[in-house]
């Protein structure tokens, strides 16, 4: 019985290696089909959420006006108005202005403004109760024509009422603050 198990026991070793063999390249199969279904799964996954809409610069219409405008407004009593206007973020805005006089001081307004799409034009709302609503409408997205209270044109001069957006315009009149 001893030497039968002597002669089986190098037996066993190799069955059982020879087993082993055996099933390796089912191992590697299967390992190599679950590697394979992973990949599959991710690029799936990626492609069910790599719609480019979601991820778009969306651009906020309300922020295309937003900049720096500079203009030389007519004037009854003087020479000129300069005007700044600074159309900020969240709607609000500075205006400033200053008579074209000498030492003359400058003005300051702040508000809020608000868009109109469909009629072009751009509402500037004081802060300040006092304070008159000025319209523009907007020719370029770069240029602002001054409007009437009732929302037309001043005049056929309309170009003296003009304010430009100062990275549209080589020159202009600065206001140092």
């Amino acid at each position: 019985m001893r030497t039968v198990k002597k002669q089986l026991k190098p037996r066993r070793l190799v069955l059982l290696i020879g087993c082993l063999i055996t099933a390796m390249p089912v191992i590697a199969a299967t390992d190599f089909e679950a590697r394979e279904n992973l990949a599959k799964a991710r690029v799936k996954h990626l492609q069910k959420d790599n719609d480019h809409a979601l991820h778009e610069n969306h651009v906020d219409e309300s922020q295309i006006f937003r900049g720096v405008f500079y203009g030389y407004l007519p004037c009854n009593d003087c020479n000129g108005i300069k005007v700044t206007l600074s159309l900020k973020q969240k709607n609000n805005y500075l205006m400033v202005t200053q008579p074209a006089r000498e030492s003359s001081r400058e003005y300051y307004e702040k508000g809020k403004y608000s868009w109109n799409k469909d009629s072009q034009t751009v509402v500037l709302t004081p802060r300040k109760g006092g304070g008159n609503i000025r319209r523009y409408f907007i020719e370029n997205d770069g240029t602002l024509v001054q409007l009437d209270d009732d929302g037309t044109r001043l005049d056929n001069k309309s170009d003296r009422y003009v304010l430009r957006r100062s990275d549209k315009v080589k020159s202009r009149e600065v206001h140092i603050h």
